[in-house]
């Protein structure tokens, strides 16, 4: 059973609503059921011609709202839907009336026993919903609270369904994303759109906000695909970002403004302030290593632990060739928006990358060369992992970096955020990806066994990896799966868990896959071997869910298994490379995999196949079976 709250402030014309033939003519014999008296004193007479005489009904209701005067609600007229699932049994009045008043009572509006609680009566115009409607005002005078009225109803809802045996539903724990509004879904279809601009907009914000390791570089994300982002300023000292609204270039009211959500009206998670405890750095990075001097030997950098900007990337699931990639990525872009070796070294610091310099024997000072790493970047040895600006790319060397300073030649910033890869780097990054996801589904096994908690920090970052995998793949059943696993990824309550070690290899590989940018080049058995990772990780994210009793996050990883399975054996979209298909799988999901596929798709692909089992025309030329002599 789920219910759905309405504000307004005439009850007149909600009364004559609910007594109306409706909007399809789907009302039929409505009635009141219960209410603040007997049902039958509240039911309004019929009058000879078949008509209504709602006069008394409404005197009565708004009896309480004179006593208010000035202190009422703005709109103080309270409309609750009730409905039941379609293979629930059809209840009886005095079932509906008994959950009419658990209702107001779990509410607080009209508890048992309460003669001065707010008026209210129930209509049942159908055989599978009731409509409650109360006037916010007590008799005696005294303003109800209605603040977080949807919680409570949510739980009272829980409870009639395990009195009367009727189909269970997900309780208001938060972890599921705003729905679109039925005049949202409307207008998408009248204007030719497959999803509502929720939707839509919420599947943006969380591929930027994957990929992105700051805030400016999740705006720019966001401003890449086309968003319209309006970003809402304090108005106290020095105006800080404090939050943001997003919309769809297309999407606008009836006067054409656009129409604006902010993240909180897309998920829980996905508030600024949420968003910023994802880049924030936990702590100073590793101090910057030494450098290298005369022949004296190596001495210490005068430069020691400086915080970064924003998260760094960790270099802690990274192989080589990745991190070589990262690193390129990270010093090309200081170099170009430098005008000066101290400036290059600083923007390297805010990146969160570890810096040695390297220095002149003869001119004490004059720095001849650099190295870089990455936190947690480490070999056998437990030593981190240093490349030179040459091992990098040939035009980042010292000298080639200061010559173009020197001659003030400073390259544009560049907008989009993808590497120049080579194809050993892009295959390394696919498999560093399902590196992580493997080492993340140890991790949650380990912790479902010792601290359930916390697990849930790398079921979140579970979900940057897929919009990630998704995006960097245009793989159209890895978007389902991402989309599918959002409920499964939340805490409940929008609690943002704890740090930990698995959860941060998911965001570094979330990252990593982001800068990489769309594949161009063939990656069948990385992409196969991520897929296959991710399956199993998203295999043991499900059974966590069911150790703990989380049906609705359960349900919702186990769909997203679903279409992790189907993209190993379905490209991408119609025209996509083929190499983003992946070997077959040994036992492909045949019938699960048409369960939610569109009837036409289902259709052609059924057409086909009974084709291709017809046996051939007479006329048209059969390959011959007979073997060919050895010669």
């Amino acid at each position: 059973m789920i219910g759905k709250v309405l504000r307004g402030s005439r009850v007149q014309g909600l009364i004559r609503y609910l007594y109306g033939p409706g909007r399809f003519n789907e009302h039929h014999d409505p009635h009141i059921v219960a209410g603040f008296d007997d049902a039958s004193a509240l039911e309004p007479e019929a009058l000879a011609d078949g008509r209504r005489d709602f006069r008394q009904l409404e005197t009565l209701m708004q009896q309480p709202l004179a006593l208010l005067g000035d202190r009422n609600h703005p709109r103080p007229v309270w409309h609750l839907s009730l409905r039941a699932h379609p293979d629930d049994p059809i209840l009886s009045d005095a079932q509906w009336a008994d959950i009419a008043a658990e209702v107001m009572d779990r509410t607080g509006l009209a508890p048992r026993g309460d003669a001065d609680a707010v008026r209210w009566f129930a209509v049942r115009h159908a055989d599978d919903h009731i409509h409650i409607v109360a006037t916010l005002a007590r008799v005696d005078g005294g303003r109800p609270k209605v603040w977080n009225d949807g919680y409570r109803i949510r739980d009272a809802c829980r409870t009639i369904e395990d009195r009367y045996g009727l189909r269970s539903t997900a309780p208001a724990d938060r972890t599921a994303a705003r729905r679109p509004k039925r005049a949202e879904v409307e207008k998408a279809v009248r204007e030719g759109r497959t999803e509502p601009a929720r939707t839509v907009l919420r599947r943006q914000v969380q591929t930027a906000a994957a990929g992105a390791r700051t805030e400016q570089e999740f705006f720019d994300r966001l401003a890449a695909e086309g968003v319209l982002i309006h970003k809402r300023l304090s108005q106290h000292g020095p105006r800080p970002v404090t939050g943001y609204a997003i919309a769809l270039p297309g999407d606008r009211t009836s006067s054409g403004q656009p129409v604006w959500y902010s993240g909180g009206k897309l998920a829980a998670d996905l508030t600024l302030p949420k968003l910023r405890r994802r880049w924030s750095a936990p702590g100073p990075p590793r101090p910057v290593g030494p450098r290298i001097g005369s022949s004296a030997g190596p001495r210490s950098g005068a430069a020691g632990p400086r915080a970064a900007d924003y998260q760094p990337v960790s270099g802690r699931h990274l192989s080589g060739r990745s991190a070589r990639a990262v690193l390129r990525s990270a010093v090309r872009q200081a170099a170009d928006q430098a005008r000066t070796g101290e400036e290059f070294f600083d923007q390297l610091h805010r990146a969160g990358v570890l810096i040695r310099q390297r220095f002149s024997q003869t001119h004490p000072g004059q720095i001849t060369g650099y190295a870089v790493s990455l936190p947690e970047h480490t070999g056998n040895d437990n030593e981190l992992i240093w490349y030179s600006g040459g091992r990098l790319a040939a035009d980042l060397t010292w000298s080639r970096l200061t010559h173009k300073w020197n001659g003030d030649v400073r390259q544009p910033r560049s907008d989009s955020h993808a590497l120049d890869l080579s194809p050993d780097e892009r295959q390394a990054i696919y498999q560093d990806a399902a590196r992580a996801a493997t080492y993340a589904t140890g991790q949650i096994r380990r912790y479902t066994v010792i601290n359930p908690h916390a697990a849930r920090d790398a079921c979140w970052a579970a979900a940057d990896l897929l919009h990630a995998a998704a995006q960097a793949t245009g793989n159209v059943h890895l978007r389902r799966a991402a989309d599918a696993y959002d409920r499964a990824a939340r805490a409940p309550f929008g609690r943002i868990p704890q740090p930990t070690s698995a959860g941060e290899g998911l965001r570094t590989a979330a990252r990593i896959l982001a800068l990489a940018g769309r594949i161009r080049v063939p990656v069948t058995n990385a992409f196969a071997a991520l897929t296959q990772s991710l399956i199993t990780l998203v295999a043991t994210i499900t059974q966590l869910h069911r150790a703990r009793g989380q049906d609705p996050q359960e349900a919702a990883a186990r769909l997203t298994t679903a279409h992790l399975r189907r993209s190993n054996a379905v490209p991408a979209t119609p025209g996509d490379a083929p190499w983003l298909i992946a070997p077959a799988s040994p036992q492909p999901p045949a019938k699960i995999a048409m369960c939610d596929f569109p009837s036409s798709w289902t259709a052609t692909t059924a057409r086909h196949r009974a084709d291709s089992n017809k046996p051939k025309h007479s006329d048209q030329p059969q390959p011959s079976k007979t073997k060919m002599p050895r010669r």
